[in-house]
């Protein structure tokens, strides 16, 4: 087993947002990943006193310790509750009804024994890369959000229109019953060699740069490493800002990798 993750601010002005963390049970057999991107909201009141870093700390902890505690239950189950956990943890102090409260993308899996399955769950633009044995890569990904028109975003408050609402695109914030409408999917372990989990500071190495597709991807993790994936990413933002300003508004984001050869 190889697990290898890194994730990078990014702007040092401002705390990363992103989290990311893997496990393995005591008994040696399985473990899972865990990788959130929190969503940096607008300047302005967002109804919650404890921000955003505070909130995918939370929610990652409980979504990594409920997926290695509770094999009973499916990973949206786990979800719900990891968000319903968190939701309780400053329901007293904040305001959850708020449309900016506190959310973050989501990229869970969870792996057993030889004969069991590879679980995975992805929420909003996140990137989980499932690498078989011959070296094919298959992306999981939540498209919602790339499906909308980008005059739709344009402004906050058209984007808080769809922002967790049919029609738009969901994320992890204070309703639980949102894991139902993550991607969701088992993979026999047999036909699983490594897990990549990328945040989209990460996947647009592939998804926006096109400096390579996502086999070529997992390739550059695995013989660099996640941060060596995260320093090609900025390079290639150094080089072309002019580019990524006008496509994300963000010349450099948060960035996260996960990576878990079975």
């Amino acid at each position: 087993m190889r697990i290898e993750l890194a994730t990078s601010p990014g702007s040092v002005e401002r705390p990363n947002e992103d989290w990311v963390s893997a496990a393995l049970p005591a008994s040696g057999q399985g473990g899972s990943l865990v990788a959130l991107d929190g969503v940096t909201p607008p300047a302005g009141d967002d109804g919650c006193v404890h921000g955003v870093p505070w909130f995918t700390a939370r929610l990652g902890g409980a979504l990594l310790e409920l997926s290695s505690t509770r094999r009973d239950l499916p990973l949206t189950e786990i979800l719900s509750a990891a968000i319903r956990r968190t939701a309780n943890s400053h329901r007293q102090t904040c305001d959850l009804s708020h449309v900016r409260t506190p959310q973050a993308t989501v990229v869970l899996a969870r792996w057993g024994g030889p004969l069991e399955d590879v679980e995975h769950l992805v929420l909003s633009d996140s990137a989980l890369l499932v690498e078989a044995p011959s070296g094919e890569v298959r992306a999981v990904l939540d498209d919602r959000l790339d499906r909308l028109p980008r005059e739709a975003l344009r402004t906050h408050a058209s984007a808080d229109a769809l922002r967790n609402a049919e029609g738009g695109f969901f994320t992890a914030a204070a309703d639980p019953s949102v894991a139902e409408r993550a991607v969701t999917g088992r993979t026999p372990r047999t036909e699983v060699r490594s897990l990549t989990a990328l945040t989209d500071g990460a996947s647009r190495w592939v998804d926006m740069f096109e400096e390579g597709d996502w086999a070529e991807c997992v390739a550059l993790v695995r013989r660099e490493g996640p941060q060596g994936l995260i320093d090609r990413v900025r390079a290639v933002e150094t080089a072309t800002k002019e580019r990524t300003a006008v496509i994300r508004w963000k010349l450099h984001d948060d960035a996260a990798v996960v990576f878990a050869e079975l």
